[in-house]
C-alpha cells in the first residue's frame, strides 16, 4: 500500500496516522492538534540527528573492534589489554560513584511485589486481552490441561482420575504457601481455616476465601454446586492464583510492523487498553466470542472494610530501540523518521488517557497505573549515552504532553554487550526514571557473536549456553541492580521461558529465577503465568534479595571472555547439524514474518518441538551461520545446501496451515530470498540485527513484489 501524507508543521504525516492522533488520540487530553504537531517536529528536529549520531558512533567502534581482531588472527584475547583498548575507544566507561535510583510514583507490582511478567505482542487483540486478564488464573487448569505434573485427561468429558491428580498437588502447593495450623489442607472440610499464621487470611468473597503469601493473593473457590467442588470435603472448586502482574505489550521483536498502517494498528489497541475499552471478537467452537478486559475484583477483608484487587496485570509498552526508521512520518528532509522517537510520544500520549486526563477508563476498573506512571520498556540500547540520550528524550515527551518530570518510567533491557558492561552508568543514566532492569539472554548473545565476529570462530549454539560470560553476565545483572537500590524500588527481571508445551520443565528449572533474586521472570502464556506464580510463593524473593545484597560484583574479565571455539575441530556430520539446526530455525520463523507479518508465534524447532521464537533467536542463528562463514567452519556451498534443506523441513512442518507459501523450489520466495540474505550478509548488518532485512523484505511481500532478488 503506498502511504498518503498530509502536511504537519513541516512534517509528512502519513494520513493514517495523522487522522488516528487528531481523531482517537488527542480529544479529551486538552492538547490541540497544531501546538501537538509544532512540537513533534521541534522535538525531531532536537533529537533525530543525535539518533543518527549514536548509530554512527556503533558503527565506529564495531569497525575498531573488527580492526583488533583482525590484527591478532588466532591469538588468545589478553584481558588486560583487551579491557585498555575497550576503554580507549570509549566502549567502556569509568564506574560511577555509588549511588541509589530514585523513581517515584512506581506501582507495588512494580517496587514492592515479586511474580510473573508476561510478553505479548501489540498487534493481536485477543491475546493481549488474554495477557492483560492473565492477573489471575485457575491452578487446577493450568494443572489439568499441560505435562506439568505426569499423565494426561482421557476422553473430552472430565476425567476424575486427572482430576484428583490436580487437587493432590493443588493441596500440597497450599500446604507449602499458607500452611495450616495442624493438618493438611487434603483433611480441611470447610468453614474458617486454622491457618500456621493466621493473618494470611485478608478476606472473603461470599464463599471464596483469599489468602495471601509472599505478597501474592490465592483465591480458594468455595462451590458446593459446582461439578467439583461437590466432590470435594470442603467444597473446594478450584483455586485461583495471583499471576502476571505485569504484562509488556510489545511494539518490538514480537511483532511485524513496517509502515504506517501497522503501526496506528499497534497504537490503537495500545489505546484500547489505556482507556479499558479493547474488545476483540472471535470465532471459537462455532461461536462468536467478545473478549474485553475483565474487571477489578472485590472482597470484604477481615476487619470488614471493602478491599479491591486489580483484576488486570500492570501494563508496560515495549518502544523499538533506535535502529530503525519508519515511513509514518517523513522529516523535512525527506528522511523517515526514527521508530524510535515515534513511539515514545505515541505511546506516552495515549498514556494520558489512563492517567485521567482524557477521562475514559471504564468504570468498572482502576487505572491501569494507580500510581499515576507510564511503563516503557527500552531495548537495544548500547551503553550509558543511549541510556542518557532516552532520558532526555523522555524529558522531551513530558514537556511536549504536559506531564511532570519522570512520569514516564524505563525499564532497561539489558541485552546488549556495552549496555552489560557498563550496566552501572546505563541506570545511572536513567536512575529517577528507571522501573526495570531485565536480562535478554539471547540477544545478548546475538550481539556477543556479532561484536566479537572477526575474533575467530564460535563454540556451537548449544554449548554457547554453558559460557562463562553468561553465568557472569546473569549475576552481574542481579548484583548491580541490588548495589544501585533496585530492591524495593523497581524490577530486577529474568527472560524468557521459550518452550510454552513443557510445564513440567518449567516449573523444574524457573524456580531458579527468584532464586537469583529476581522479582519477576518472564513467561510466554497465561497457563505458564499461573505456574510460574507457585515459584514466588517457595521463594522469598526479597530475603533472597537481602542475602545477595552483600556479594561482589562478578568478573568484568569473565563477562568479556569471547566464547571461542579453541581447539575444536568439529566433523563433517557436526558442522552438517550445526547449520540445519541455525537454517531450520531462521527459515521456520522468517517465512511468517515476511509472508504473513508473523512477529512471533510457536515455531517447530528441527526436532519438532514447538518454541516461541521472535527475532532475537533469529539474531542468533543467522550470526552464528556468518560466523561460521567467515572463518571458514562451513563453506558458502553447505549453508546453502542446509538452507535448501529446512525449506522442505519447514515446508512439511507448516503443510496445515492454509495461509502457507511453500520455500522450497520456489525461485520467487521472498521469505526463503530474505533467509539467504541475513546469512550470508550478516557480517555487514549493524550490530547483527535482523530488522534492516526483515523490513525491506514484510515491505515488499505486502506491496505483492515477488523475486528473490536481494
Amino acid at each position: 500500500m503506498t502511504e498518503t501524507y498530509q502536511d504537519r508543521a513541516g512534517l509528512r504525516v502519513a494520513t493514517i496516522l495523522a487522522d488516528f492522533v487528531e481523531t482517537r488520540v488527542l480529544p479529551g487530553t486538552g492538547i490541540a492538534a497544531e501546538p501537538f504537531w509544532q512540537g513533534v517536529a521541534d522535538l525531531h528536529a532536537r533529537f533525530a540527528p543525535e539518533n543518527a549520531a549514536l548509530l554512527a558512533v556503533r558503527d565506529a567502534m564495531q569497525a575498531r573492534i573488527d580492526a583488533w581482531h583482525d590484527a591478532r588472527a588466532g591469538q588468545p584475547i589478553d584481558q588486560s589489554e583487551y579491557q585498555l583498548f575497550l576503554r580507549e575507544i570509549g566502549y567502556l566507561v569509568p564506574e560511577p560513584a555509588p549511588f541509589a535510583v530514585a523513581p517515584t510514583g512506581v506501582d507495588e507490582e512494580v517496587a514492592v511485589l515479586a511474580g510473573p511478567q508476561l510478553v505479548v505482542p501489540i498487534l493481536n487483540a485477543r491475546f493481549l486481552l488474554n495477557a492483560a486478564n492473565a492477573r489471575w488464573g485457575s491452578l487446577y487448569d493450568a494443572l489439568y490441561g499441560t505435562d506439568a505434573i505426569p499423565g494426561t485427561a482421557t476422553g473430552k468429558d472430565y476425567d476424575a482420575v486427572r482430576g484428583a491428580q490436580v487437587i493432590a498437588w493443588a493441596k500440597a502447593f497450599l500446604d507449602t504457601a499458607v500452611p495450616l495450623a495442624d493438618g493438611t489442607w487434603a483433611d480441611w472440610t470447610g468453614g474458617e481455616p486454622a491457618l500456621a499464621d493466621p493473618a494470611q487470611l485478608v478476606g472473603r468473597a461470599a464463599d471464596t476465601l483469599l489468602l495471601r503469601n509472599n505478597g501474592l493473593h490465592i483465591e480458594l473457590v468455595i462451590d458446593r454446586d459446582h461439578p467439583i467442588g461437590r466432590t470435594d470435603p470442603a467444597g473446594l472448586a478450584d483455586v485461583v492464583l495471583e499471576s502476571a502482574l505485569s504484562t509488556i505489550a510489545d511494539l518490538e521483536d514480537s511483532i511485524a510492523a513496517v509502515d504506517a498502517a501497522d503501526k496506528v494498528a499497534a497504537y490503537g489497541n495500545w489505546l484500547g487498553l489505556m482507556q479499558g475499552t479493547l474488545e476483540a471478537v472471535f470465532e471459537k467452537g462455532g461461536r462468536t466470542m467478545t473478549r474485553r478486559l475483565a474487571p477489578d475484583r472485590h472482597y470484604v477483608a477481615v476487619d470488614g472494610s471493602d478491599l479491591a484487587l486489580p483484576g488486570r496485570s500492570l501494563m508496560f509498552v515495549r518502544n523499538v530501540g533506535h535502529l530503525m526508521t519508519t515511513p509514518a512520518i517523513l522529516l523535512p528532509d525527506g528522511a523517515q523518521a526514527p521508530e524510535g522517537i515515534l513511539d515514545v510520544i505515541m505511546t506516552s500520549l495515549i498514556g494520558l488517557h489512563d492517567l485521567g486526563r482524557a477521562g475514559a477508563v471504564d468504570d468498572r476498573m482502576g487505572r491501569n497505573s494507580r500510581a499515576g506512571s507510564i511503563y516503557i520498556v527500552k531495548p537495544k540500547m548500547h551503553g550509558p549515552h543511549e541510556a542518557a540520550f532516552t532520558n532526555r528524550l523522555f524529558d522531551a515527551v513530558e514537556d511536549l504532553i504536559g506531564l511532570t518530570r519522570h512520569t514516564i518510567k524505563v525499564g532497561v533491557m539489558d541485552e546488549e554487550r556495552r549496555t552489560s558492561a557498563n550496566l552501572a552508568a546505563c541506570i545511572a543514566a536513567v536512575k529517577d526514571r528507571i522501573m526495570f532492569i531485565n536480562t535478554g539472554f539471547l540477544d545478548r548473545t546475538g550481539d556477543e557473536l556479532h561484536t566479537s565476529m572477526r575474533a575467530g570462530p564460535m563454540l556451537r549454539k548449544g554449548d554457547m549456553k554453558a559460557s562463562d560470560w553468561i553465568v557472569a553476565y546473569e549475576d552481574r545483572n542481579v548484583q548491580i541492580g541490588l548495589a544501585c537500590g533496585m530492591a524495593g524500588r523497581a524490577q530486577i527481571g529474568k527472560g524468557m521461558w521459550a518452550a510454552p508445551d513443557r510445564m513440567a520443565d518449567m516449573l523444574d528449572q524457573k524456580i531458579g529465577h527468584p532464586r537469583t533474586g529476581a522479582n519477576t521472570a518472564w513467561v510466554p502464556s497465561p497457563t505458564a503465568a499461573t505456574l510460574h506464580a507457585t515459584h514466588y510463593h517457595a521463594v522469598d524473593v526479597v530475603a533472597r534479595q537481602a542475602e545477595r545484597a552483600a556479594e561482589p560484583v562478578a568478573s568484568l574479565d569473565r563477562l568479556l571472555t569471547v566464547p571461542l571455539a579453541r581447539g575444536q575441530n568439529w566433523s563433517a556430520q557436526e558442522v552438517r547439524d550445526e547449520l540445519d539446526n541455525n537454517a531450520q530455525g531462521i527459515l521456520g520463523y522468517v517465512v511468517r514474518w515476511v509472508d504473513q507479518g508473523v512477529g512471533c508465534s510457536k515455531v517447530p524447532d528441527i526436532h519438532d518441538v514447538g518454541l516461541m521464537e521472535d527475532r532475537a533467536t533469529l539474531r542468533i542463528s543467522s550470526q552464528h551461520m556468518a560466523n561460521w562463514l567467515l572463518h571458514g567452519v562451513a563453506t558458502v556451498a553447505e549453508a546453502e545446501a542446509a538452507l535448501t534443506r529446512m525449506a522442505a523441513k519447514v515446508d512439511a512442518q507448516n503443510r496445515d496451515d492454509p495461509l502457507y507459501r511453500p520455500m522450497a523450489g520456489a525461485e520467487d520466495s521472498l521469505a526463503f530470498a530474505a533467509a539467504r540474505a541475513l546469512v550470508f550478509e550478516g557480517v555487514g548488518q549493524p550490530s547483527g540485527y535482523t530488522e534492516p532485512l526483515l523490513h525491506a523484505y514484510r515491505a515488499r511481500a505486502k506491496a505483492g513484489q515477488a523475486g528473490a532478488g536481494g
